[in-house]
């Protein structure tokens, strides 16, 4: 399973305006001198590193600056059981690379944004996370933002609609997330943890009904949702503050927390989509408000979809255990 990545602010020497920052930001931890974890909550509920936070400097999570060869030794030992932290003045002396394919939990200090994606993007994993080291409140929250949002980026794959079948009654999963949608934008939804449809979310207006665009109507409880990370969950399994993956057409992807998930009785219908050899399906509620998305971000409702229609689809190889992908053959019918 990929772990979300982390962003921790330095705020040594103690700055209340960084901590704030840190703090609105959306950034998981702020570095605070000892003795001042009681004045971080007194601003908010923010985890702490220091020698008294809530993971401890020296125990939890060590700081080591490169100096020279002799430190990748050091970081790979030391990151097998903590957190490190890594500095450097010229990454050329060491390739962050080496230490990335070795060790554990390595954390890269950073004082740009630049700096910030290429340690992100490092053999293709990238480092665990980055310490903003900078006194700029736009250079913190342009890293957060980064770290937070884009993450990855999906392959879409056009598909033609082979069939439509309306089905019976069924539970459908209304996902209400804390984010506004755009155009084009929803998430990956399918019957199979290897074939998703992009569903799109009610940002619509109708005659009859109003837009929700902090809604995607998903689909059946059995089906799987594509999570940060390449996960899946189950439709029924979301649940309140967990994270979900919206979807742009054009493949970026962000989070989004859910604030509600919504299961409710409704009649249903099976939509079926090839690219070659590749099937995805989907069952999902028979109703106007609930869309795929075209090749160029145009939603098509499923009461006027027909066969030959082309949409976007997600496909991944390999299989699923409790929702991680693993390399094994599985057939889902």
């Amino acid at each position: 399973m990929s772990e979300a990545k982390q962003v921790w602010v330095d705020c040594r020497p103690w700055s209340k305006k960084l901590v704030l920052s840190a703090l609105e930001s959306g950034a998981d931890a702020v570095i605070v001198p000892g003795g001042k974890t009681a004045a971080v909550r007194e601003l908010g509920r923010l985890r702490t590193v220091a020698g008294d936070g809530d993971l401890k400097l020296g125990r939890d999570v060590e700081e080591i600056e490169i100096t020279g060869l002799a430190d990748q030794e050091e970081i790979i030992a030391r990151g097998k059981n903590r957190t490190v932290i890594v500095s450097g003045r010229d990454w050329k002396i060491i390739p962050l690379e080496n230490i990335i394919a070795r060790s554990g939990k390595v954390m890269a200090v950073v004082e740009t944004l630049p700096a910030a994606r290429t340690a992100l993007g490092i053999l293709e994993k990238g480092v665990s996370g980055v310490v903003v080291r900078s006194r700029s409140t736009g250079v913190i929250g342009e890293i957060v933002r980064l770290v937070k949002s884009g993450r990855e980026k999906l392959e879409l794959t056009p598909v033609k609609i082979t069939s439509i079948r309306e089905l019976g009654m069924g539970d459908r999963v209304c996902v209400d997330t804390c984010s506004v949608f755009g155009p084009g934008e929803g998430m990956l939804i399918g019957n199979t943890g290897s074939a998703f449809f992009l569903v799109h979310a009610e940002t619509v207006e109708t005659p009859y009904v109003a837009p929700r665009p902090f809604r995607v109507n998903a689909g059946g409880v059995h089906a799987y949702t594509l999570l940060p990370g390449g996960r899946t969950c189950y439709l029924s399994e979301l649940k309140i503050a967990d994270e979900v993956m919206p979807v742009g057409f054009r493949g970026e992807t962000r989070t989004a927390i859910v604030g509600r998930a919504k299961v409710e009785k409704r009649p249903m219908l099976l939509v079926r989509g090839k690219s070659g050899k590749k099937e995805v399906s989907l069952i999902l509620q028979n109703a106007e408000t609930i869309r795929l998305v075209r090749p160029r971000g145009k939603p098509l409702s499923v009461a006027v979809l027909k066969k030959g229609d082309e949409v976007l689809a997600h496909f991944s190889s390999g299989g699923r255990h409790f929702g991680t992908r693993i390399e094994e053959s599985i057939e889902e019918k």
